[in-house]
């Protein structure tokens, strides 16, 4: 499974209908697409979550149940670990040491 950060801006800085769509329906996501954690700036305008997929379409049809609150971001990560291991790979390469 790959990991993205989604980084969801609640149009006109509202986070009230946001709330609301959940409590009445969940996170209506797709099967194969799993939510990790989350967490919200301190003005309650935007949120970051963490996600897991095999199939980074699956995001198409879950952010389709929220554009009309939300504008995303979705960025694919790796961990602090992997990315020590490509620079270290990438150093090698150079002959940086």
């Amino acid at each position: 499974m790959s990991l993205y950060m989604v980084i969801e801006s609640f149009k006109d800085g509202d986070p009230a209908p946001i709330y609301e769509r959940f409590a009445e329906r969940g996170r209506m996501m797709p099967e194969g697409l799993r939510y990790v954690s989350s967490w919200i700036d301190e003005r309650l305008h935007r949120c970051y979550q963490v996600m897991e997929t095999d199939d980074p379409k699956l995001f198409d049809a879950w952010i389709a149940n929220w554009s009309d609150l939300m504008d995303f971001e979705v960025c694919r990560v790796i961990g602090s670990d992997e990315a020590a291991r490509r620079v270290a790979a990438l150093r090698a390469e150079r002959g940086d040491g």
